[in-house]
């Protein structure tokens, strides 16, 4: 993917930005907001952190700001609504290229969490089906858009030839009633869909799709804070730094009934839990 500031020289910045310092202490909690796109995948780290205590083992008291999308939640951080944002990395980019003063410093996915699916009542079947048909995406500007351009262009389609309907976060009654031919979701959105009798045209949630798509993982979610904040709140990224990573094992190692169980009930809502 093409974008003014080159993605791996971000990356090398990122990887030993964050870890290592010393926690902060006795001092007591910190208050902090971090902001973040709505998508469930996207907020699966940030709620496991939250709700199984491991912000506060590192000294921080952090509340979780719903954006709409990743634009959104650098908005949010740029205009010191909030202390940090979560977001893509390609959503980071396109703020900084914009002028936004941030810096990216933490990781929390390796993939993108999105999937390009048609719904039950569409006609498509493949990406090149795609041209003169109208696909949602949360916004403009976000990954996911970021992301469908893409591959649109990598499927030879002329992305100026496909209407985009931007939808929020949740894009799923829309594509399931046939408001849209095809559109960017995530699980549980997906295996959803398929059930219904849509289908997937290419998941970037799979591992060996994104090597055939993006040439292997693809940096994807993580942290951002604003650049002339970065010495003063070093210790502070630190520690939220180390609390993601201990969520971030958690999420490896347990059954994804206990994961289901530490988030918001309100996110999984209407799911249908299996196993």
């Amino acid at each position: 993917m093409s974008c003014c500031v080159d993605r791996r020289e971000v990356i090398q910045g990122i990887a030993g930005l964050a870890l290592g310092g010393v926690a902060l202490g006795q001092r007591g909690r910190k208050k902090l907001r971090l902001a973040f796109c709505s998508q469930l995948l996207c907020i699966v780290p940030y709620e496991v952190a939250q709700r199984r205590g491991y912000f506060a083992e590192e000294g921080l008291e952090v509340e979780l700001v719903y954006a709409r999308g990743g634009s959104q939640a650098l908005q949010f951080l740029v205009g010191k609504a909030v202390d940090y944002a979560a977001t893509s990395l390609d959503a980071a980019l396109q703020a900084y290229h914009r002028g936004a003063p941030i810096l990216r410093f933490a990781s929390t996915g390796r993939l993108p969490l999105f999937a390009l699916a048609a719904g039950p009542k569409s006609p498509v079947k493949s990406v090149r089906d795609l041209e003169g048909k109208t696909v949602g995406v949360s916004a403009l500007g976000n990954a996911d858009h970021v992301l469908l351009v893409y591959l649109l262009k990598k499927a030879g389609v002329d992305p100026k030839r496909v209407q985009y309907a931007t939808l929020g976060p949740n894009l799923y009654e829309a594509l399931k009633a046939g408001h849209v031919e095809a559109g960017m979701v995530q699980e549980p959105a997906l295996s959803l869909l398929k059930e219904a009798g849509g289908r997937e045209l290419v998941n970037l949630m799979d591992l060996r799709q994104a090597r055939t798509y993006l040439g292997g993982p693809y940096e994807f979610m993580g942290v951002a804070v604003r650049r002339e904040e970065r010495q003063e709140r070093l210790e502070e990224m630190r520690a939220l730094s180390r609390a993601l990573a201990k969520a971030l094992r958690f999420i490896h190692a347990a059954d994804a009934r206990l994961i289901a169980d530490t988030l918001p009930k309100a996110l999984i809502a209407g799911g249908t839990r299996r196993g």
